[in-house]
């Protein structure tokens, strides 16, 4: 059962960061004419997920090494995605073109990695602090 609860975390990571790492390179690049369909993508919200799927896969890692510098890392990828989510609001505020699902998009993302920066603290940092 520990080790479903060792894994489990690792899994869901890769899997989201694998989508992730798919969806923005395909942006990005302009692979299998994804950026058309995106329509009115906002480049630097795209820049910052990419980014953070890099960091979801070293935090995997780190779930699956059991390293501490998971927290940090997790930390730092929820940092970058709340910033350009803020930086979204300054675009549509200055009147930017933007897609409706984007929002929605960051919020579930935001979400999903603060989920993983608080089971990271209670795995190495909580259980750091009790030993």
């Amino acid at each position: 059962m520990k080790k479903i609860f060792r894994y489990f975390p690792v899994v869901l990571l890769i899997a989201l960061a694998l989508l992730t790492l798919f969806l923005s390179t395909s942006i990005i690049f302009d692979w299998f004419g994804i950026r058309e369909k995106e329509g009115n993508y906002v480049l630097f919200v795209v820049w910052a997920n990419f980014i953070s799927s890099l960091l979801y896969l070293v935090a995997a890692y780190g779930f699956l090494k059991q390293k501490r510098m998971t927290f940090n890392i997790l930390s730092l990828s929820a940092l970058i995605l709340i910033m350009a989510f803020v930086g979204l609001f300054i675009h549509i505020n200055s009147g930017g073109l933007y897609e409706t699902k984007t929002i929605g998009a960051m919020i579930f993302r935001i979400i999903v990695t603060l989920a993983f920066v608080l089971l990271a603290y209670l795995k190495f940092i909580k259980n750091e602090k009790n030993n």
